[in-house]
């Protein structure tokens, strides 16, 4: 539970020892899903061959000048609108660093006068996290290091350089310190990732790194309201990761404060192999990089009817899904089901099945349950199939039994589920069958149904074992089971 006006955990997290809180805020970096790149038209491409997707604008050569992609300064616009977040007059600066990612020796970002401030973003369980600032910036380029054992700089015997990723649009998303746990930030993070695929701002994609998060993480005792230091986490790229990281390194200040030490303002890397976080470099502050305005792009002034225009076209969001499908079901509140089935990998086949008109607790049913279990979805499987499938169950066209097959089928052999279903030969038995079979069964099993109908009802479960085997899993369970009670009405 959490106190709606601190947004902050009441007592300490179970994780912690007595008495402590975490303070944590995170960094998202999403690439943008753009064809060119921010400042050049090199193809922004995910696993070109290395050194391919460049020109001397996205290597910094002398002479070459930036000129802002349209389609890159919509899509974050976007993004600060679809975060509540306020969309104003901008500019880009240069943020200097001597670093081989980028040939240059600097980035262009933005400073203190972003796209987008003053944000929030409302997890599925009520709190509200806010959102400082959604700016613009180039990402840089991959360093792979070689040699050595943990892929990083240190004891490695040499490193190659991919410059197709330098240049590649992105926008640096930064929460305010309000996350109070490692599974809150588990929460922001899945839901800023479904915001992001649902308005077609970036694939989401934490394994190809076009989502990275940087976790800023402080401790500090329960009922102090000063900030104490924090340690930056670089670059996590999976939600298990982010939660082991933040746990972790939390846990490692409180035992610097417990033993009187001092915890050092720090840049960190979580090592997945051992556990834990390692230093890497003292933190540097804005006044290291020496900002300045970046000389070569204009200022940016977007207009009242230029984002009218973009707020209008904004799609139906994560939580506007999960309060649709909750008012649909007839549910007060989201459960397992509903966040499953506004997922992004399944929320496009769920919104098909609904505006085709099918029932919308089996949508949500044989979404969350059995489509799920087949993640990820090959492209090849199209919306409509799993429409005509749940359509062709509740017409009672396939038992429940019968559908969940036809499905995995379908999805497996990228067939539509009629095909499936006349290639197994599924068939599915009318009423009158039915009741046959079921009598057929009650005669044969006479004991069983004395003793059901004196009030051993745990028999009903035998029952239906024994109609779904003896019609080979050819009935419907539900119709099977009020025929049972039907039957034992009449008797």
């Amino acid at each position: 539970m959490v106190d709606s006006e601190t947004n902050q955990s009441p007592s300490a997290p179970s994780f912690l020892p007595e008495g402590w809180e975490i303070v944590c805020g995170l960094e998202v970096h999403t690439e943008l899903k753009t064809r060119t790149k921010l400042f050049c038209g090199c193809l922004n491409e995910f696993g070109s061959y290395p050194n391919t997707n460049i020109c001397p604008v996205c290597l910094g050569l002398p002479g070459a000048l930036p000129v802002l992609n349209g389609e890159a300064l919509e899509i974050a616009a976007r993004i600060g609108l679809a975060l509540n977040a306020t969309v104003q007059a901008s500019i880009f600066h240069r943020k200097n660093y001597f670093y081989p990612d980028m040939p240059k020796d600097f980035q262009i970002s933005q400073y203190d006068i972003p796209l987008n401030a003053d944000g929030y973003l409302i997890l599925p369980s009520g709190v509200r996290i806010g959102i400082v600032r959604a700016h613009m910036e180039e990402d840089t380029g991959k360093i792979t290091h070689l040699g050595g054992s943990s892929g990083r700089i240190h004891g490695a015997e040499r490193a190659l350089i991919d410059y197709n990723r330098s240049g590649v649009p992105l926008v640096e998303i930064v929460s305010a310190p309000d996350i109070a746990s490692p599974d809150e930030a588990r929460q922001y993070v899945t839901e800023l990732r479904a915001i992001l695929i649902a308005i077609g701002a970036s694939d989401g994609k934490m394994e190809e790194g076009s989502l990275r998060v940087d976790a800023n993480v402080s401790v500090r005792p329960i009922g102090e309201s000063e900030f104490r230091t924090r340690c930056e986490i670089k670059n996590l790229n999976s939600l298990r990761s982010l939660v082991r990281a933040i746990t972790y390194e939390a846990q490692r200040q409180v035992e610097v404060y417990t033993a009187a030490g001092e915890v050092l303002q720090q840049t960190r890397h979580w090592d997945e192999d051992r556990s834990i976080t390692v230093a890497l470099r003292t933190k540097e502050e804005a006044e290291d990089y020496r900002y300045f305005p970046e000389p070569d792009l204009v200022p940016l002034e977007p207009t009242e009817s230029w984002i009218g225009g973009l707020r209008e076209s904004l799609p139906e969001l994560p939580r506007q899904r999960r309060l649709r499908l909750c008012d649909l079901v007839g549910l007060d509140s989201a459960n397992d089901q509903i966040e499953t089935a506004i997922l992004p990998e399944l929320y496009g086949f769920v919104d098909a099945a609904l505006n085709a008109g099918v029932d919308p607790k089996l949508v949500v049913a044989r979404a969350s349950n059995e489509l799920a279990s087949l993640l990820p979805i090959p492209d090849g499987y199209e919306l409509e199939w799993f429409s005509d499938l749940c359509r062709m169950e509740m017409e009672r066209k396939l038992s429940s039994t019968q559908a969940k097959a036809v499905l995995q089928e379908s999805v497996k052999s990228l067939t539509p589920p009629a095909v499936v279903r006349d290639r197994l030969g599924i068939t599915q038995l009318d009423d009158d069958e039915l009741m046959i079979q079921i009598k057929s069964i009650v005669e044969e099993n006479s004991d069983e149904w004395t003793r059901l109908k004196a009030g051993e009802m745990q028999l009903k479960g035998f029952f239906i074992g024994q109609i779904m085997k003896k019609t080979g899993g050819k009935a419907d369970g539900k119709i099977a089971a009020k025929m049972l009670a039907v039957l034992l009405s009449e008797d």
